[in-house]
């Protein structure tokens, strides 16, 4: 019998896998599909910035926890499989568009500084001297002109992303940096992960279903799977979206909502921009290799993953607003994921209630990737009776 079984092999479940692996205990993970290939290798990998050292709330604790791991499991990844993830620091910007968004923009700048976070307000000047790139830049004749001085260049667009105005003037001070703001590759983590589980002797079972939840004198006593009944001494569910519904015969007030989101992915010769773009809920992430993906979308749609010509056209038409290079650039591949989204924003962690041995890491929306380093070592923590360095009651299932 394993120590721990682990239901859902994304991001989450496999970082858990392989922290307790490296701790001595013995691990099966089952996923209903293909390991990583859910939420998990649908984002962009966008890692930003946090520090755990001014941190108070145990969510800004959890994500400086695991800006300092990133880098660490980046080099230690690589070091054992020989998978470069592709995690680096680039960078990101972020733009407002309008008088409004610019006022919220500028207020959670100042709130990142006095966190200890390195940001810096950009005049449009300086934005178009560190991301020539972008439409904010591209044109100098319209930039010369007084009414635009040490301006930011915006594009407004219908909502079905058909018709697009013309570039207008948003006032300075509409952009900031983040210095230290990184990426990784999604699809190369993940096959890091799992060589590294692997090698460290995890079981994982692509293609098991798990069913129903057997429980008894408090505990579960063992999970219906479409290879039979799977036991063992522990439980985690990290099941992403599918999480509340197969605890759904346990009675637990688990609320996990699958959001949509789509993205596009184009492909040049070489990078058309060097840093990350953050435009409100929308982002463009620029790859080594020439790619760019741009996201995302947020549709309450239930399971369903296909895409749709009117999000993909919105989508493109962003990125090509922004960066004009794209303009002559197909669209290389698109897809959408199923984001897990708690009712209040935070993923669920811990103890379930009322199951000695059962414990469930999900709900964690469009940062899966980002928390899921941090995630993995407060749960191992946890699941070998270790108190964990972070406090997991404001993630506690009924809170």
């Amino acid at each position: 019998m394993y120590d721990v079984l682990i239901v859902g092999g994304g991001v989450i479940g496999l970082s858990l896998a392989w922290d307790l692996a490296r701790h001595g205990q013995s691990v099966h993970v089952i996923d209903r599909g293909l390991p990583g290939r859910e939420a998990s290798w649908a984002g962009a990998g966008i890692l930003p910035p946090a520090n755990r050292a001014t941190a108070i709330h145990p969510y800004d604790q959890l994500c400086g926890l695991s800006s300092e791991l990133h880098p660490e499991w980046a080099h230690e990844l690589k070091s054992l499989t020989g998978i470069d993830t592709g995690y680096r620091c680039c960078g990101g910007l972020y733009l407002a568009r309008t008088s409004g968004e610019a006022a919220s923009l500028a207020a959670w700048a100042a709130n990142q500084a006095a966190l200890g976070v390195a940001v810096g307000k950009l005049t449009g000047d300086e934005l178009a001297e560190i991301e020539p790139g972008l439409v904010a830049a591209a044109d100098r004749n319209a930039r010369s002109e007084p009414s635009s001085q040490n301006s930011v260049l915006s594009t407004q667009y219908s909502a079905s992303g058909a018709e697009f105005a013309a570039p207008r003037r948003a006032q300075a001070g509409n952009a900031f940096l983040l210095p230290d703001e990184a990426q990784l590759r999604n699809p190369r983590h993940l096959r890091a992960l799992l060589e590294a589980c692997q090698v460290a002797g995890v079981n994982i079972s692509a293609n098991v279903a798990a069913a129903e939840v057997a429980v008894e004198g408090g505990e579960v006593h063992e999970i219906a799977t479409s290879i039979g009944p799977l036991r063992a001494q522990r439980y985690c569910f990290t099941a992403g979206a599918w999480t509340g519904q197969l605890l759904g015969n346990l009675g637990l007030p688990i609320a996990v909502l699958p959001l949509r989101g789509q993205m596009v992915m184009f492909r040049c010769s070489r990078p058309p921009i060097r840093h990350i773009v953050n435009e409100g809920s929308r982002y463009l992430v620029p790859r080594d290799d020439g790619r760019v993906l741009a996201g995302s979308t947020e549709e309450e749609v239930g399971f369903d993953k296909r895409t749709t010509e009117g999000a993909i056209a919105e989508l493109a038409a962003f990125a090509r607003a922004l960066v004009p290079a794209l303009n002559d650039i197909s669209i290389e591949q698109s897809w959408a994921g199923l984001r897990p989204a708690s009712f209040d924003g935070l993923p669920y962690l811990g103890q379930l209630p009322g199951l000695a041995n059962a414990y469930i890491a999900a709900g964690h929306f469009r940062s899966g990737l980002f928390l899921s380093p941090a995630t993995a070592v407060v749960m191992s923590q946890l699941l070998r009776d270790e108190p964990p360095q972070i406090d997991l009651a404001p993630f506690r299932v009924g809170r």
